[in-house]
Order: structure tokens, then C-alpha cells, then sequence
């Protein structure tokens, strides 16, 4: 089992206060299991998604790519963000965020979620895209972007974003494009 550091997030139980996970920056000995956690959480066939399209020979903001582990070091869940643009804008792309069909329901996502938004915003990002359900990430603060086109076959209802500094999303429109 991996050693606690600094950086890393205790996650507690909503009722009992106990210790479930530690939240700690996902390493490169993660990386196959987080690969087979995303692959148990979503329909097979995620790699051929749009989104994955973005994130083909692109590395993954690695600050912000986070792991929770239970005291027994089994993975509960993951998050992940990459860079890509849009009108020329630097933006960070949420997911995968997946959370084990064993941990779920105790608030192991939004803890990856507002732990993760919280460290773009130290590390000086200004701005937040994802693919997903509005009624979901609008308790982080995600609303529909007008004007902003993921890659076909997305649906444009579902493509969010989230300011990180007061109107970083103002007078931003285009296609999400890769980051050269």
C-alpha cells in the first residue's frame, strides 16, 4: 500500500465522520487499474467516444488525475483531465470520473469532483469543460455551454462548463479542439 503524502485528501463518511478513502494524485502503477475501472464503469466501446478522440497521444493534466483507496489500497475510484481548446482558449477537460459499483452512492464522485475543481483553481486554471448530465454537474457549478461543439456525435445539451475565475467562459465559442 502506498504511503499518505501532503497533497493527499482524507474522505470521510457523510454520517459517521470515519475514514473510507484517501484522495491522492493518481501515479503511473495506477494507471492499468484506473484503466479497468473506467472499463467496469462504462459501456463497452468508451474508447470510441468523441472525447476520446481529444485525448488520443495527449497526456493527461497529471496534477489533477486523482485516485481514492480504501485503507486496504483497493481503488474506489478515479478522475481524470485533459488539456484541450476551444476558440483559441485553454480549457480542462473533466473525465473519465468513475467511481467502483462497491463505492457507490456514499459521495465518492463529488468528492473527486470538488476536490479536483478545487486544485484547477490553485493551480491557476480558469476554466472547465465536460460531456454530461446538467441536472448532475450543476451542483458543482457546470451549466450548458451555448456555442461550444464537442467533435459528432455529442449531444450539445450535455457539453458543460465551469467558470474557475469570474467569466472564463465569457465570449467563448467554438469547436473543442486537441491540444497541439
Amino acid at each position: 500500500m502506498r504511503s499518505v503524502g501532503p497533497r493527499d485528501t482524507p474522505f470521510l463518511h457523510k454520517f459517521t465522520g470515519v475514514q473510507l478513502f484517501t484522495l491522492a494524485q493518481e501515479t503511473a502503477e495506477d494507471w492499468w487499474e484506473v484503466e479497468a475501472l473506467f472499463d467496469l464503469s462504462f459501456a463497452p466501446g468508451r474508447t470510441a467516444l468523441s472525447s476520446y478522440r481529444l485525448r488520443e497521444d495527449v497526456p493527461p493534466v497529471a496534477e489533477l488525475c486523482r485516485v481514492a483507496r480504501d485503507e486496504s489500497g483497493i481503488l474506489g475510484g478515479a478522475i481524470r483531465y485533459w488539456p484541450v481548446q476551444v476558440g483559441g482558449a485553454q480549457v480542462l477537460l473533466l473525465g473519465p470520473v468513475a467511481v467502483h459499483p462497491t463505492a457507490q452512492g456514499e459521495g465518492l464522485g463529488a468528492a473527486l469532483i470538488r476536490d479536483t475543481v478545487a486544485r484547477a483553481q490553485e493551480n491557476g486554471f480558469a476554466r472547465i469543460l465536460l460531456v454530461g448530465d446538467e441536472p448532475y454537474y450543476s451542483r458543482f457549478g457546470f451549466r450548458r455551454l451555448h456555442g461550444v461543439t464537442m467533435p459528432p456525435p455529442t449531444n450539445p445539451d450535455r457539453v458543460l462548463g465551469l467558470d474557475l475565475v469570474p467569466n472564463a467562459w465569457e465570449a467563448i465559442t467554438g469547436s473543442v479542439q486537441r491540444t497541439p
